[in-house]
């Protein structure tokens, strides 16, 4: 077993089950938390993360394939990918091939959203580059919700995110915007949300 990642919320390892290169994604404990508390949390947490998974799969999303749910041990079981992240990628590949993945990632963002999937942490660490294919992982943050405020927080924060990590390609946000609005009926409608959400944040700034 190799550890991928650990961060507040879970601990990311690589192992092998039932013969199968895996990523067990293990829920941490909250010592803080009354234990019932707790578990319940994790429970629900972990429930809400598989359905969204699943759902995304259902709306032709690539996610990764869901092996066992442990409800007892607070652990998903899961696919590993391998692929990089496209926070890696994206800055390094030739300018045409950096354009291709842009207006993949707007196309990716619109089927969630048209599905009314909020991922809850849309950035491009948590998206993988396997061959041409982007694969949408760690939906923990996330919701289902047709709301159109929550979609255009998803957006803002991807906006926020692709500028903050590709400084010096921020202009490809524009294909990524035009991808969206091309392949959701609604994507005009978020992308006005998001200026009103970048207005709202400018104005609380200024208090």
């Amino acid at each position: 077993m190799s550890v991928h990642r650990v961060g507040a919320e879970a601990r990311l390892d690589s192992d092998t089950w039932m013969d199968r290169e895996v990523v067990i994604k293990q829920r941490v404990v909250k010592g803080y938390r009354h234990p019932v508390i707790d578990k319940n949390l994790q429970t629900s947490r972990i429930k809400n993360e598989a359905r969204l998974m699943l759902e995304a799969r259902k709306g032709g999303i690539a996610v990764p394939i869901i092996y066992s749910i442990d409800l007892a041990g607070n652990r998903i079981i899961m696919e590993e990918i391998k692929g990089v992240r496209v926070k890696d990628a994206l800055q390094d590949l030739p300018y045409p091939r950096a354009r291709e993945i842009c207006e993949k990632i707007g196309e990716i963002s619109a089927m969630l959203h048209a599905h009314d999937i909020v991922h809850g942490d849309l950035t491009t660490s948590n998206m993988l580059l396997e061959g041409d294919r982007i694969v949408m992982i760690d939906f923990s943050l996330g919701s289902k919700t047709s709301e159109i405020e929550d979609k255009g927080v998803d957006m803002h924060l991807l906006e926020e995110a692709f500028h903050s990590a590709h400084h010096s390609r921020a202009e490809l946000f524009d294909v990524v915007k035009a991808s969206y609005v091309h392949h959701y009926e609604r994507g005009d409608e978020v992308l006005k949300k998001v200026k009103e959400i970048e207005r709202r944040g400018r104005y609380t700034r200024k208090e």
